[in-house]
């Protein structure tokens, strides 16, 4: 986990925005000494973003099945396509 000062992001920003970028993790930025601010690069921010889209329509088909709603293999397979052609390309919204 890495945490900055948020002072930081005005001194170092670069150095900041390389550290997002090489680690594909969040910096976390404190003012003073609580925390304030989550800064990450827009990669993996839209990646995130995307993984999260798909859980949550994984997590919509698991409560449709339990509802006792059913798709045939063929619309459950496109749906499968369409969600891990938007994860791959990093679509949000």
């Amino acid at each position: 986990m890495n945490i900055k000062p948020s002072a930081a992001i005005r001194k170092n920003y670069n150095e900041i925005s390389d550290l997002c970028k090489r680690t594909k993790e969040p910096v976390f930025l404190t003012k003073n000494g609580e925390g304030d601010l989550v800064v990450m690069d827009l990669e993996t921010f839209t990646q995130r973003e995307s993984m999260l889209k798909l859980r949550e329509a994984l997590q919509q088909s698991d409560a449709d099945i339990q509802n006792g709603a059913l798709h045939t293999i063929d619309d459950t397979a496109a749906a499968m396509r369409r969600a891990i052609a938007e994860a791959m390309n990093g679509e949000i919204g």
